[in-house]
């Protein structure tokens, strides 16, 4: 048992912490981009809301509980993540100081993508089930494994965030624009990339 736990955990996180599944990891750079390290109680609360999300759905989906048209969440998941940048671009342009408060509108947001980006995660886990499998263990492992990677994206980008503002002088705006810009332009070659007769 426990080396099926471990072999889904590691499928889970490397299905988020790897660059063929970059359209996940490319939401969560997003989701951090306007936060520096010592506001890390909000970046782990969106985080949390995020994984809320896309458990919720994860669980319903694998356990064929939900169904939904696969194209359609394809696309919808680089929608999240433009999104997502548009809204750092109006934080970044207002000049206004984020609150400090851990639960806002953003975490409801985030929860709600995480529905979104739950169902593109259980297109992968279904691919790796067998027909009648008792997937409870393996859909625990797996979520955890999501998790982790989640949590090491996030840690890798403070620290890059922190050598860059903190000991090379790139302001932290500038930080926040180049991360949206990137994550944006990425999400919109995405889009493009989408078969939308099979959505509509």
């Amino acid at each position: 048992m426990s080396s099926v736990f471990f072999t889904y955990l590691q499928l889970g996180f490397h299905h988020i912490f790897n660059l063929q599944a970059y359209d996940h990891m490319v939401f969560v750079l997003a989701m951090c981009a306007v936060f520096s390290g010592s506001e890390w109680r909000r970046i782990l609360a969106l985080v949390t809301s995020f994984t809320l999300g896309h458990s919720v759905t994860l669980a319903l989906s694998t356990l064929e509980m939900i169904r939904f048209n696969t194209a359609l969440i394809e696309f919808l998941i680089p929608v999240t993540i433009v999104c997502t940048c548009l809204y750092n671009f109006t934080q970044l342009g207002n000049g206004k100081k984020k609150g400090s408060a851990l639960w806002s509108w953003n975490n409801l947001f985030a929860a709600a993508f995480g529905l979104i980006h739950g169902m593109g995660f259980s297109n992968y886990l279904k691919s790796l089930l067998g027909p009648g499998q008792n997937i409870v263990l393996e859909l625990l492992a797996f979520n955890i494994g999501i998790e982790l990677g989640q949590l090491l994206i996030v840690a890798l980008v403070l620290l890059l965030n922190l050598l860059l503002t903190g000991f090379l002088s790139v302001k932290k705006r500038d930080w926040a624009l180049g991360i949206s810009s990137a994550a944006g332009a990425i999400a919109l070659m995405l889009l493009l990339e989408q078969d939308f007769s099979a959505i509509f």
